[in-house]
């Protein structure tokens, strides 16, 4: 009766512990990388100046694009677009440029390179 009471003891003490599953999920830009600057499109950029690789569509996940919650400045609908001018591939800027094997990439505002998600 014993070992049957303690059992029960530690099986009742075991749900009462608070559990917060907000705090485990991955969210984009998490971590190191600061939370979301804003959209530029379907990509995630981050406040480090770099882009998620989040499989998720930041335009539907922030109401269609909408600059409201995000102060977005300029066209926050368009995609991230190619350009060939190496100093217009700021993350920030919404270019990306095409490395030597197809890759495409934005540089962060701390000079790494940032590569989008295919």
């Amino acid at each position: 009766m014993g070992k049957f009471l303690a059992v029960l003891l530690f099986g009742a003490s075991l749900s009462v512990l608070p559990v917060q599953p907000s705090q485990a999920s991955n969210t984009p830009c998490s971590g190191h990388k600061g939370g979301v600057a804003h959209c530029q499109g379907r990509t995630f950029v981050c406040n480090d100046g770099s882009v998620s690789a989040s499989k998720r569509d930041c335009s539907a996940d922030k109401g269609g694009g909408s600059s409201q919650g995000l102060g977005l400045v300029g066209n926050e609908d368009a995609d991230m677009t190619p350009t060939d001018n190496q100093s217009e591939c700021s993350c920030r800027s919404g270019h990306f440029c095409t490395g030597p094997r197809g890759g495409h990439y934005c540089i962060t505002d701390g000079g790494a390179k940032s590569y989008l998600r295919k």
